[in-house]
């Protein structure tokens, strides 16, 4: 497997020698990471879990052309993708290769640089206005309108994960259940589509080496699509844990509660005045995050039960409480 990887990279012309590889991150059930070296030169390669895999998910040569096409319609926040290979027989899977690039991933730990409440402020701005920089991204350009489809993307949010609940479910969950029927009675006018990423969350984030106030880049563009920019709005408060305040379902990037984070209404008011859009009505697409999250995490819980994941990754057992959790959750959020 190493020498096919190798051959890949040598017809490329990236890197010479022999190649180290070092897994990234915990990867859990979504895609992997894994640093590159060969010589003095390190790259990221990116690829799905083992197979099987559920229609249309994983697909790494889309997620790569969504990056190769926002970086052509002038968004640099991105990590540069050098090859992309669709030959199967390379990895068993498709995968993609990037420039490695340096810089911290903030997940339950702040680097160094953000001890200030004044900092925080800044790096929790900066999320903001790195979002709105996607969303203006011209969707009418060539490379990005491939990225277009019909119709309201809300509703195929919708219809597509009471599909996926019904190939993902390892037993009867109502509360899962009515919040799909309750999105799927209330779903909003669209506005204007934009570029969404569809996983927006300061995880996702790679801040700049020595100015951790700054977004240098946006990771995991796996669920990047053209649609309505407000669900990204929704999933960064569902995945937002604000200082004083709520504390996220999610549970994904905790550091957000720490003091000098804006509130859920500062990044809200932030996003509005930034990008001069209506963002109402917010509860159905935070509502939608959370239980889009409960679907994803069932179809892992199950590959946690039929013993489909490694020794590392038995933490997935919590699933089998969050994932009500977070159905609850989404129904309190329209509730409200």
């Amino acid at each position: 497997m190493p020498e096919r990887v190798e051959t890949f990279l040598d017809a490329h012309g990236l890197g010479v020698g022999p190649l180290t590889t070092t897994r990234i991150g915990d990867g859990g059930g979504s895609n992997f990471t894994f640093l590159l070296e060969r010589g003095d030169e390190r790259f990221v390669l990116r690829r799905p879990p083992r197979p099987p895999l559920l229609p249309s998910a994983h697909d790494m040569v889309r997620e790569a052309g969504l990056q190769n096409a926002m970086r052509e319609a002038g968004f640099g926040r991105l990590a540069e993708i050098v090859a992309v290979c669709a030959d199967e027989s390379v990895l068993g899977v498709p995968f993609y290769v990037m420039r490695f690039l340096a810089g911290d991933v903030i997940t339950t730990e702040l680097p160094s640089g953000l001890e200030t409440e004044a900092a925080r402020r800044s790096l929790g701005m900066d999320l903001v206005d790195t979002l709105v920089e996607i969303h203006a991204a011209d969707v009418s350009l060539p490379p990005l309108a491939a990225f277009a489809r019909p119709g309201s993307y809300a509703e195929r949010q919708v219809r597509r994960f009471s599909q996926l609940w019904e190939i993902n479910k390892t037993r009867e969950l109502s509360q899962v259940d009515e919040v799909g029927r309750f999105l799927a009675d209330h779903l909003p006018p669209p506005l204007e589509p934009t570029v969404v990423h569809g996983d927006y969350r300061l995880g996702n984030m790679m801040v700049a080496p020595g100015e951790p106030t700054r977004i240098a880049a946006v990771l995991d563009w796996e669920m990047g699509a053209i649609g309505d920019p407000r669900a990204d709005v929704g999933y960064l408060l569902a995945t937002y844990s604000e200082p004083g305040g709520r504390t996220s379902a999610l549970g994904s990037t905790p550091v957000t509660a720490e003091p000098g984070f804006p509130s859920r209404a500062e990044l809200v008011d932030r996003y509005a005045e930034r990008s001069g859009r209506e963002v109402e009505p917010l509860a159905w697409f935070e509502a939608l995050a959370l239980w889009k999250a409960a679907v994803f995490c069932e179809a892992i819980y199950g590959r946690f039960i039929r013993g489909e994941l490694g020794a590392e990754d038995t933490r997935a057992a919590i699933f089998e409480a969050a994932v009500p959790l977070l159905a609850e959750t989404a129904l309190a959020a329209v509730a409200e």
